[in-house]
């Protein structure tokens, strides 16, 4: 789905210690860490660096770079190399979709040569959980960034993931970058900062009334508006699955193996949405029926 005229890798460099504690915490996200970045293009004057960590936009314009999320922050001496091999310009801007390590990490080091923006709650999660170089300009409802002639907005369309995603949208080149409202295997519901299944389904209604083909997600490979419409289905359909096993008396203890079947590919991936998911996700569906 990718149109792709490049792609570059480039193999990191990490210290022993560094790339431990990197794959732990790209572990903790769900994700398995990769020793390589790679760079590649996914409209003109779009690129997506994929790799350990979330997936990073990277909007080239005349006037400088603007990047979505930064990865973990030993990451950012090879992100900025791919960057070069695509643009010459300075990274002027980052947005972040949400607060977690392998999204927004990268910020202790952007923060010094750009300006890093995010949704509100998004900076509360990173002061709450005392997260390094929160960003220094927030939004509410939405915002946008014109450089070199280019458009990059950023909504806040509610809760899904976290309480603090933001969708960016590209509207010359119809292709939203959703962050981990968006995922390639199965989503990680984070109820500990404001993660909502009910929210996350309201929230991909409100994607899909852009005018988009292309959608970038946090991890895993490039979508296009059916594969997005597939994931806000999904999420109906892992809903009423689970309200339906609550509704015949299944208790917590048993739901992480009994919502699995074959016909929802996210119950069948061990992992994030399995292992740390369901309980919140039980709670949240029997909380809501009658």
């Amino acid at each position: 789905m990718i149109n792709s005229m490049r792609k570059i890798v480039l193999t990191s460099v990490f210290v022993a210690t560094a790339f431990t504690l990197g794959a732990q915490r790209t572990e903790a996200m769900g994700a398995q860490p990769q020793q390589g970045l790679s760079i590649e293009e996914v409209k003109d004057g779009l690129y997506v660096i994929m790799g350990s960590g979330g997936n990073v936009g990277v909007r080239v314009t005349s006037e400088g770079v603007i990047l979505i999320d930064d990865k973990f922050p030993q990451n950012f001496d090879d992100i900025q190399a791919l960057i070069a091999t695509v643009s010459d310009q300075p990274v002027r801007y980052v947005l972040n979709t949400h607060h977690h390590g392998d999204h927004a990490g990268g910020n202790v080091e952007y923060i010094n040569i750009a300006e890093i923006i995010a949704h509100q709650n998004a900076r509360d999660n990173m002061v709450r959980g005392n997260q390094d170089a929160p960003p220094r300009v927030v939004f509410t409802d939405q915002t946008a960034i014109y450089l070199g002639g280019v458009e990059v907005r950023a909504f806040y369309m509610g809760r899904g993931h976290t309480n603090g995603d933001a969708v960016i949208y590209f509207p010359d080149l119809r292709t939203v970058h959703g962050g981990d409202l968006l995922h390639g295997t199965a989503p990680f519901i984070d109820y500990g900062n404001g993660g909502s299944s009910e929210g996350w389904v309201s929230t991909m209604n409100n994607i899909l009334a852009l005018d988009f083909d292309t959608a970038i997600p946090g991890h895993g490979a490039i979508m296009d508006r059916s594969d997005v419409v597939a994931f806000r289905n999904q999420m109906e359909a892992v809903r009423a699955r689970m309200a339906d096993l609550i509704r015949s008396g299944m208790p917590k203890s048993e739901a992480s193996d009994r919502i699995r079947t074959q016909e929802l590919s996210w119950t069948m991936v061990d992992g994030l949405f399995m292992g740390r998911s369901i309980p919140g996700f039980y709670d949240e569906i029997a909380a809501g029926l009658p």
